[in-house]
């Protein structure tokens, strides 16, 4: 592979992730939440009851980003912080009735989505492309943390 193919690589990975946000953003705000929240929601959903800074590692997010993000989640009714009973200062975040049902409507329209963006990719392209990219997310992590010392979100 030249090296022109590569860097063409990197500009169209750049350009996709760019793209795909913005679709998604896009088609999130139709249903009245963002692609932040989803996020939140769908880690919550498989780990409830995480601690706020247990949830701003998991995804890399400064804890004054989330803390921001968790505020709009509570006063949507879609979320609860509760204390934590052995450690006071921290808060363990619950889903209410009514994020758990967004959460699962959202799985409905993450499935479009998948299904519009990937429609007639063969399967076996979709499965090397996953290896593909998750190898490329690790090296470009352990390049981020080595050479620049720069942690990257």
């Amino acid at each position: 592979m030249s090296l022109d193919d590569r860097r063409q690589l990197i500009a169209q990975l750049v350009e996709s992730s760019r793209i795909l946000r913005n679709y998604i953003d896009h088609r999130a705000k139709q249903r009245g939440t963002t692609r932040a929240q989803w996020v939140v929601l769908f880690r919550l959903r498989a780990q409830e009851g995480m601690s706020q800074v247990d949830l701003a590692d998991v995804l890399e997010l400064q804890p004054i980003s989330l803390v921001r993000l968790l505020d709009r989640l509570v006063e949507q009714g879609l979320l609860e912080r509760r204390h934590d009973p052995r450690d006071r200062r921290a808060n363990r975040l619950h889903l209410t009735a009514a994020g758990r049902k967004l959460v699962d409507d959202l799985d409905d329209l993450r499935d479009a989505i998948a299904g519009d963006v990937l429609h007639d990719i063969p399967d076996a392209a979709v499965t090397t492309s996953l290896a593909t990219l998750r190898e490329l997310k690790e090296r470009i992590k352990t390049l981020s943390e080595t050479k620049a010392g720069v942690t990257i979100e």
